[in-house]
């Protein structure tokens, strides 16, 4: 289970909105008590490959938001971005770039805009988990 605040979420999905029609990126920070996730902040990356349809993180921007991490006594918990035009599960090339099996990648469906869909998964090989995403208030 990995939780976020409605905050993050909204954030998450107004970073989404304003990279559209590109895919958004960032990274997620915090800690994990009892196998739950709980997101402490959100790192917004800018994608690199300015495209609709795959993403690069800016390495400079990383190294950061790691930094912060760090500093602040957090992991690594995984990593976020949009998939502006399909669905939000994992598509060839997430699985295919999915090199750590502990980590949440949570994906964003700007497919409809009415409707807009976040869900989080793991990724270990060919097995896709999609993880419980709970949304608290601050």
């Amino acid at each position: 289970m990995i939780v976020i605040t409605e905050k993050q979420y909204r954030d998450i999905l107004e970073h989404s909105k304003k990279t559209y029609p590109n895919e958004s990126c960032g990274l997620l920070g915090g800690i994990i008590e009892n196998e739950t996730r709980y997101v402490k902040k959100v790192y917004m990356l800018t994608n690199m490959d300015n495209s609709p349809e795959h993403f690069s993180m800016d390495p400079g921007e990383q190294f950061g938001a790691v930094k912060d991490m760090r500093s602040n006594g957090w992991l690594m918990l995984g990593n976020f971005h949009s998939h502006p035009e399909s669905p939000a599960r994992p598509s060839e090339e997430d699985k295919r770039l999915a090199f750590d099996p502990n980590a949440s990648y949570m994906i964003i469906s700007l497919l409809d805009e009415e409707n807009i869909v976040i869900k989080s998964f793991n990724i270990k090989g060919d097995q896709i988990f999609e993880e419980k995403l709970i949304t608290v208030s601050e």
